[in-house]
């Protein structure tokens, strides 16, 4: 891991900075030339991306080049803001590398979901104020039946290697497909751009666009999907893969070490990342078994979980009740965000339902960024199975998709104008995880969690996430079985057990990622903590904030030097 020298920097060579800007621009064309997302002009080949075997190899070699390029620029002479350039664009290249070596490709799904809906975006990636955009979206629905194809032939690759995703994960999963499939295409969330003529175009010219639209959908994305269906109905489901471990996958061991240290930016092991689980198990069960206390509940943990799960009185009866509730959160903390922060993001964000076409195995709530300056950002809130979302983890929930937790940190961040844009649509989950849990304690600063059942569900979700790191290193390194995760999630959580299936059967298809919110977010109260301990009466809570979020999402060896550097700079201060 790269030593930073973030503090007493003396002049640096000017050769050692220049050298790093340019292999930085060359690696900024390269990601504006592979993204297909960003073409806009009508004379592209590829408006959606190119999964050919010989494509990935030259995409391969050309970051492997950056990366030689990158490792010949003397760091230590670099500026204190170009070592923090250096060390993000490198991993940024080098999880690149690694997801192609280790055949991420031949598994592009997960149990929530794959490039059949991940798809969806392109509405979002699209400019319908003009004809032209419309035209380039009519491009992108042309080329379904090309990237489809190129999935499922490096599927097909997987289920002749042992890569696939485990058959147990995959229960259901048909459905998701199904429900994109119309008879009626003007009923398909692909055709929902052309009801409106937000271009402004004469009636002929929209009509001949709808009539093209309808042509493309019937013609091409329906025929796509449904071929997909079928594939996977027939060939992949059937043939998936038995065990649930990564482990047990060609080179599997190593591959989990690698996405462990990824998603958590740490050199922690498997081993270290499950007993420290374990240890922040057993110090919130104790919490929780206070709050059992104050509510006056005779009997077991277990019976007083089962109350919660099954009393009609803390779920909602509608979606839009469910709904409301949420966004009246939501409402009430934008109004604590002053006491907590000095710097707020311009960007609005709203209160929507997860899709009914993702929503039986989707998790419970989720935050959507905006992808363009006409929108605003989301907060999805699951309203399938009104039974399964309790109430009382509610508040936990808003405070981690919205404010203070994603919307605020990732809005933030895409307004870092001086950032470089592979900064600002950077994504680093245990920094960006590890706020949004760090978020949810930080309602109990501002008056939120005053119903004891609802201070129940904040310690419900902290210990959802220690129990990741038990559960997910256990099911893919320890022999853990499913059952045996999800019978450890039912007695440790007040989750419903809807959501302890949806979710184990995540960490089993997206191995290592629910590692990073607890490691981060312990990251961040240990440094907290620091400062309050060195700075004593300078300590600034909205100062605190300030200098966790001023940097962008970063790796957590990277914040840890950078608060550091704020707690010298501020004990030297008069």
């Amino acid at each position: 891991m790269v030593s930073l020298s973030l503090s007493g920097c003396q002049a640096t060579p000017k050769s050692s900075n220049d050298m790093f800007t340019q292999v930085e621009q060359q690696v900024q064309q390269f990601l504006k030339q592979a993204d297909p997302n960003k073409v806009d002009s009508l004379d592209a080949t590829y408006y959606l991306p190119n999964l050919s075997a010989e494509h990935l190899a030259q995409q391969h070699q050309a970051r492997l080049d950056l990366l030689k390029r990158l490792d010949e620029v003397d760091f230590q002479k670099l500026s204190k803001d170009n070592q923090v350039n250096h060390t993000i664009l490198r991993s940024q290249i080098q999880n690149k590398v690694d997801e192609y070596q280790f055949k991420k490709h031949y598994i592009p799904l997960t149990s929530e979901g794959g490039f059949h809906s991940q798809l969806t975006y392109i509405i979002g990636y699209s400019d319908f104020t003009k004809a032209n955009g419309f035209e380039v979206y009519l491009k992108r629905l042309e080329q379904v039946p090309r990237f489809f194809e190129q999935n499922m032939h490096w599927m097909r690759v997987g289920m002749q290697t042992g890569h696939t995703q485990p058959q147990v994960v995959l229960k259901g999963y048909e459905k998701s497909i199904a429900g994109f499939i119309h008879q009626d295409v003007t009923q398909s969330v692909f055709y929902a751009p052309f009801k409106t003529n937000t271009a402004r175009l004469s009636d002929t010219e929209f009509a001949a666009l709808q009539a093209r639209a309808k042509s493309v959908l019937s013609n091409q994305v329906m025929p796509a999907y449904k071929a997909y269906l079928d594939f996977f109905t027939e060939q992949y489901q059937p043939n998936a893969r038995q065990s649930i471990a990564l482990r047990d996958t060609p080179n599997g061991q190593a591959y989990y070490a690698n996405r462990a240290q990824h998603y958590t930016t740490t050199d922690m092991s498997p081993k270290q990342i499950h007993e420290l689980g374990l240890k922040e198990v057993a110090r919130i069960r104790k919490e929780m078994e206070t709050v059992i206390e104050q509510v006056g509940f005779e009997g077991s943990f277990a019976e007083f979980v089962n109350f919660l799960r099954t009393d009609p009185q803390f779920y909602a009866k509608t979606p839009e009740q469910l709904l409301k509730e949420a966004a009246y959160i939501a409402k009430r903390m934008d109004a604590k965000l002053p006491q907590l922060f000095h710097t707020l993001p311009r960007r609005p964000y709203g209160v929507a339902p997860v899709p009914e076409s993702i929503a039986p195995k989707y998790t419970t709530g989720r935050y959507l960024g905006a992808s363009n300056d006409l929108e605003a950002g989301y907060y999805w809130v699951n309203t399938y199975a009104l039974d399964k979302r309790p109430l009382y983890v509610l508040e936990a929930l808003t405070l981690h998709e919205a404010v203070p937790g994603h919307h605020l940190q990732i809005a933030l961040n895409e307004e870092m104008e001086h950032l470089p844009d592979y900064r600002r649509n950077s994504y680093i989950s245990a920094f960006g995880e590890g706020w949004g849990l760090y978020s949810e304690y930080l309602g109990l600063e501002v008056g939120f969690y005053q119903d004891p059942y609802s201070n129940f569900g904040r310690l419900t979700y902290e210990m959802w996430r220690a129990v990741r790191l038990v559960v997910d290193t256990g099911m893919h390194m320890f022999g853990w079985s499913r059952e045996q995760a999800m019978d450890f999630m039912k007695n440790n959580t007040a989750l419903s057990l809807h959501n302890v299936k949806t979710e184990t059967d995540r960490y089993i298809s997206w191995p290592a990622q629910a590692l990073s919110y607890k490691i981060g977010e312990l990251t961040i109260k240990r440094l907290r903590a620091k400062a309050e301990q060195q700075l004593d009466d300078k300590f600034d809570l909205r100062e605190f904030h300030h200098q966790v979020l001023r940097h962008g999402s970063v790796p957590l060896f990277l914040l840890e030097a950078q608060i550091e550097q704020y707690i010298q700079q501020t004990l030297a201060s008069n």
